[in-house]
């Protein structure tokens, strides 16, 4: 598939991966759909560049990705604005720290809900209309650690790792049109807080022995959406090694 003209959904696009994502597929010709849930400045910010720096059509639609009919009307509002979807990055995230035994049942939802439910819904949608229209990429920004959990982290890593099962799913469901595959970063961006012992383990942990940046995922959904239309199910990790470690 080619970008040029195509129209594109990213969520979480106000801030982080999911602006580099958005900025990458405005630059190779995609009109943007923006979706943000709380960062509405960053949002409009982000549109002003998109039209101004390439001037693509760039609109933007506010949800709580938790909220199951604000995903339902999110899916029906871009569509009705753009008439078709051609591209969908499943990006929105919710990552916080939650150690075992500490964990009640708001925290164990609030990641689940955003990072693995909104992606079903939005995607059941979303791909659907796209299989309709006979043509469609999905990508779902995922986590290495969907394969590999942190201790800590445990809701976080359960709805990456559901994320994943999910990713394989829809491709078979959605095939022949649609391909669906998933991206896996790895310490491209560290929480907010790392200190410098913190970030040095980071970095001496992984085989690259250095950071990669929101413009490596970028990057990578602009193979999986321009590189080839012969991928479907596959898992791409950007990670620096990590997995392999």
């Amino acid at each position: 598939m080619r970008l040029q003209g195509k129209v594109a959904l990213v969520t979480g696009a106000a801030r982080r991966v999911g602006r580099a994502v958005a900025l990458a597929l405005a630059q190779r010709g995609a009109k943007l759909a923006l979706h943000y849930h709380r960062s509405r400045a960053e949002a409009q910010r982000l549109a002003g560049e998109v039209e101004g720096s390439f001037g693509r059509e760039a609109a933007l639609f506010a949800a709580d990705l938790a909220d199951v009919r604000a995903v339902e009307r999110l899916a029906a509002a871009v569509l009705r604005r753009f008439g078709a979807v051609h591209v969908l990055v499943n990006n929105a995230s919710v990552y916080e720290r939650t150690r075992l035994g500490e964990t009640d049942r708001r925290r164990w939802d609030a990641h689940l809900d955003t990072n693995l439910r909104a992606p079903f819904f939005l995607s059941q949608a979303i791909g659907l209309a796209m299989k309709e229209n006979g043509e469609g990429k999905i990508v779902n920004v995922a986590d290495w650690a969907g394969r590999r959990p942190y201790a800590d982290y445990i809701p976080y890593c359960v709805s990456k790792a559901g994320l994943l099962c999910l990713n394989a799913a829809l491709a078979k469901a959605l095939a022949p049109q649609v391909q669906v595959n998933a991206v896996l970063p790895g310490p491209v961006l560290l929480p907010e807080g790392f200190g410098y012992r913190a970030r040095r383990n980071v970095i001496q942990a992984t085989p690259l022995k250095r950071l990669g940046s929101p413009e490596d995922v970028a990057q990578a959904a602009l193979f999986l959406i321009e590189g080839s239309d012969f991928v479907t199910g596959a898992e791409l990790a950007v990670d620096g090694g990590r997995l392999v470690a």
